[in-house]
């Protein structure tokens, strides 16, 4: 999990080294050819690197957002500082405690001339050094007051990040945002364990950008235009040069086209099919040098594929909220105009998405392929476009309210639409799912992650009993060890998991970090944190589902979907 993080997704947020020479002095690297400090340079050269992953629609959503941080320990500071980096529009840091002696041994954001300060106020200097492009201010506030005293407060922001709060805290939180429409994402590092949790109602993301996703070509259902592009290639021509050169494409159309006539119309289903079905390339080939062929052949999987669309994208289609009212929001107007698209001019499918592979092909010939994917694809989005521009009208909306760059980025990856909803946390904490909590706790793989998950909920509890967390205090550790260990039997009793317990090893480590928050278990979880806050607010790259939990011990990372 941790090779997944922090390759493919990592992508997402600064790649950053922390230099210590002295308790005051901060490196920070993150991918870009200039010094965050130059103000003046431009956003398309500052802001480069990042640029090239999730492009300019994406950075103008990070932006235009607001970010606020619920407190700015090491974990809180990790994550903001990360976002800060990627050019965040504006961040507010509450926190209504000073700074102590034992921060300047876990949070590289303070400095021995910070002790008695307010940790807002000099948290919030440092990540303004960074990048003096992002508006930041501090409240020196403790969140739970906050909380209690003024849920309005939250509504003005697009996201707020919850760290190091206890559960009751994360409940009423999470009621306020979901009320507000503000998206919430909780992180808390404790000891070598740690947590991040989104909770958001609805999560549309128009650009999931799959790994693997097979290419829109239409091979065995080519357009009135391609067909009559493809009659024109002969794959007998005795011009070597040409034979060479004719694109896959083209190639396993024509062999598609061919099979069906002798088949009865349909393409080949069976083990022994396909082969004869590479074999027909084959024989077409007149020399052994012929990479196109060999690509065909390669290819040929992309013909025995399923027609029409996805078990994925037909849930959404047939999701309720597809059925727009005038409080719909963008993505289910568009949703609404795709349906009807796929049930009348789409014949079952989706809009074509315009792209085509690079292959070995003349130039010639590859780019009037491509012209034709991509006149194909714009006729496709237009007819969209005026089914949402009907939809939005009908719906008493401005018809042009949804901009051509959204409908023609929304056509574009159809195929790939994802929708994320997540549980209430008091949901979660109060009724799991019982069945996946049984198999979590009895099975080897992922019984120390259910382990730290119950006991970082028990050392809440533990701490509303007794008015301090396990271990924190020298001296008590043996009583704390038993009291903790009461705790969470009765907490798994009360979940339904009657006669569970968890090993003796994991509650005395747990008592063991007292409620430390170390930095490197910070930086872990703030990093991890940081990049689900970007996937939400660009809506590109699907967000995580479940509970993230990270076990130092083992140098583990696993989702818990309960």
């Amino acid at each position: 999990m941790l090779l997944l993080f922090f390759t493919k997704l990592g992508k997402l947020i600064a790649i950053y080294k922390v230099q210590i020479e002295a308790k005051t002095k901060v490196t920070c690297l993150f991918p870009q050819p200039h010094s965050w400090r130059r103000s003046m340079a431009e956003p398309k050269t500052k802001y480069d690197r990042q640029l090239r992953i999730w492009g300019e629609q994406g950075q103008a959503a990070l932006e235009k957002a607001s970010i606020c941080l619920l407190n700015c320990g090491p974990t809180g500071s990790e994550t903001i500082k990360n976002l800060v980096l990627g050019g965040i529009g504006s961040i507010t840091v509450v926190d209504g405690s000073k700074v102590e002696n034992g921060d300047l041994g876990n949070n590289f954001m303070v400095s021995e001339t910070s002790l008695g300060q307010p940790k807002a106020k000099c948290v919030c200097a440092f990540l303004q050094e960074l990048n003096d492009a992002v508006k930041a201010k501090f409240i020196e506030e403790h969140p739970i007051t906050l909380i209690e005293t003024n849920p309005s407060f939250f509504s003005q922001f697009t996201l707020v990040v919850a760290t190091q709060l206890v559960e009751e805290s994360m409940v009423k939180l999470d009621r306020i945002c979901r009320d507000a429409n503000v998206m919430l994402i909780f992180a808390r590092s404790y000891g070598l364990s740690g947590f991040v949790r989104i909770s958001v109602k609805e999560h549309a993301v128009i650009e999931s950008k799959p790994d693997h996703f097979l290419d829109d070509l239409r091979l065995i259902s080519p357009w009135p235009e391609l067909k009559k592009f493809t009659e024109k290639i002969d794959l007998d021509t005795s011009d070597t040069v040409v034979h060479k050169h004719i694109p896959y494409i083209l190639i396993l159309v024509k062999i598609a086209e061919e099979w069906a006539k002798s088949h009865g119309g349909r393409l080949p289903s069976s083990r022994e099919e396909k082969k004869e079905f590479k074999e027909l390339i084959k024989a077409k080939m007149v020399a052994t040098d012929e990479d196109n062929y060999k690509e065909a052949i390669e290819a040929s999987f992309k013909v025995f594929a399923s027609q029409g669309i996805s078990s994925d994208l037909k849930r959404i289609l047939d999701d309720p909220c597809a059925e727009v009212e005038s409080g719909a929001s963008d993505f289910w107007v568009m949703v609404a105009a795709l349906k009807e698209f796929i049930a009348n001019e789409g014949g079952g499918e989706a809009p074509l998405e315009g792209s085509i592979p690079d292959m070995t092909s003349s130039t010639e010939l590859y780019i009037n392929l491509q012209k034709h994917y991509q006149a194909k694809a714009e006729t496709d989005f237009l007819v969209v476009e005026q089914r949402v521009r009907n939809i939005l009208k009908k719906i008493g909306r401005d018809p042009y309210s949804i901009s051509k760059t959204v409908i023609k980025s929304f056509c574009k990856n159809a195929r790939k639409l994802t929708v994320c909803r997540y549980k209430l946390i008091e949901e979660e904490f109060n009724s799991p799912v019982l069945p996946e909590l049984q198999k979590y706790l009895t099975d080897e793989e992922y019984s120390v992650a259910v382990g730290f998950y119950i006991l970082l909920r028990a050392v809440d509890r533990f701490s509303a009993n007794y008015n301090t967390f396990p271990g924190q205090f020298d001296g008590a550790m043996d009583e704390d060890i038993s009291r903790l260990k009461t705790t969470a039997v009765s907490l798994l009793s009360d979940l339904g998991c009657n006669g569970s317990t968890l090993t003796e090893d994991l509650i005395n480590e747990m008592c063991r970090y007292g409620a430390a928050e170390l930095h490197a278990v910070a930086a872990y979880i703030g990093g991890v944190a940081s990049q689900e806050i970007i996937k939400l607010i660009t809506r590109q790259f699907v967000p995580m589902s479940g509970t993230f939990i990270f076990n130092g011990i083992d140098h583990k990372s696993q989702l818990l979907s309960l």
